[in-house]
């Protein structure tokens, strides 16, 4: 089980959120994959994960498997399905590979979802209860956009790997990790006039209150645009952008996005490290490709962010990009998509000091995805 780290002046605290749901942080997230044995050596060679659990038929489970893998205190689920008519399958067919489910750290999972079923959510699954030697833990869900789950997990004392029903995995594969240390924020993207919605489920069902928005003026280009609200809960430890698209010339990212997920979904997980050019050199090392914005945008960065702690150079030569608020300033670096469909991706993020999520990129990012849409034949 996983809290945000605190080394970086993080997490962010939201004074106006209703803490009336306690939440400690992201526990894990579960992807929906075609081949989860194929995909846990991808994010272990690529971006330094580490085995760390097991579930399938050595023990037990008869329609899925799933490899559990960590990296300080991020935990991704890589689960597939064993069986044909599984809704796992169904759900793959649809969307591709995907993120299924957003587990959130409760000390209540029972009372987590009796609260926000009350409030309007419609439940994904009841609460229960799965014990082992090692102890129990209770998991409860309601739905989200699309066909995203929010899993509340209540792990009290459980001293057992991950949770009951799985084993400890140990492939003898293990490269070095990368740096990577918790998730600083997990974006959504949703259909036409959706984003005020979702903002309000988060708001009324959750508790959580809007952080930052952004609308078509900020997040624009020649051809495209989009607008996005960073909700948040109280303590900061949870924050989902939520994205929806805007009128421009030509498809948007999240129109892109949404045709070839067939539907609203994450779009990606914001990964924080704390020394991002050992991480991004790490991972271009292991052939992670990233967005690459023009040479020229570095001209005269320095000018719009003043002084930084890093030299510019390895910067520069890594792509990494650099903005500043009021607070401190972030380097921030988005991967392009990890799946053949162009949908879900990550973002490596490092932040000295600032709350924010990179305005001053936003012009330059969405130009480099413009060129990969293009490429497509998507834009």
């Amino acid at each position: 089980m996983q809290t945000d780290s605190t080394s970086l002046k993080l997490p962010i605290e939201n004074p106006e959120a209703e803490d009336f749901l306690p939440l400690n942080g992201t526990d894990h997230v579960e992807f929906y994959v075609g081949n989860a044995k194929q995909s846990a050596h991808f994010f272990k060679t690529a971006f330094g994960f580490q085995d760390y659990a097991y579930a399938g038929l050595e023990t037990g489970a008869k329609d899925r498997t799933s490899y559990v893998l960590k990296q300080d205190k991020i935990i991704l689920v890589l689960t597939s399905p064993l069986t044909a008519d599984s809704p796992i399958n169904a759900h793959i067919v649809q969307h591709g590979d995907g993120v299924k489910n957003v587990a959130i750290w409760v000390d209540d999972a029972t009372k987590s979802w009796e609260t926000t079923t009350a409030r309007g959510a419609e439940s994904a699954f009841a609460p229960y209860t799965l014990q082992d030697a090692h102890g129990e833990v209770t998991l409860s869900g309601i739905k989200a956009y699309g066909d995203t789950v929010h899993v509340f997990v209540e792990r009290h004392g459980y001293q057992g790997v991950f949770m009951p029903g799985y084993i400890a995995l140990d492939t003898g594969y293990h490269l070095a990790p990368t740096g990577l240390k918790f998730i600083d924020h997990m974006v959504g993207n949703v259909g036409w006039n959706e984003m005020d919605t979702w903002v309000n489920y988060y708001k009324h069902i959750m508790g959580f209150a809007q952080l930052v928005s952004f609308d078509d003026k900020d997040i624009s280009t020649e051809y495209t645009a989009l607008m996005s609200k960073v909700m948040t809960n109280g303590n900061g430890r949870i924050k989902f952008p939520i994205n929806e698209p805007a009128e421009g010339r030509k498809k948007s990212q999240i129109e892109e996005y949404i045709d070839f997920y067939n539907g609203p979904g994450i779009q990606h997980l914001a990964l924080a490290t704390d020394d991002i050019i050992y991480t991004v050199t790490e991972l271009r090392s292991r052939g992670v490709q990233f967005l690459e914005v023009p040479k020229s945008y570095y001209d005269d960065v320095l000018d719009r962010v003043g002084k930084i702690d890093e030299d510019l150079s390895p910067l520069s030569k890594l792509g990494i990009l650099i903005d500043r608020d009021e607070e401190g300033y972030l380097l921030q670096l988005f991967t392009k998509p990890l799946m053949d469909r162009p949908t879900v991706f990550f973002e490596i993020i490092q932040r000295k000091g600032a709350k924010s999520f990179g305005k001053g990129n936003f012009k330059a990012l969405f130009e480099a995805i413009e060129r990969e849409q293009e490429r497509r034949g998507t834009l």
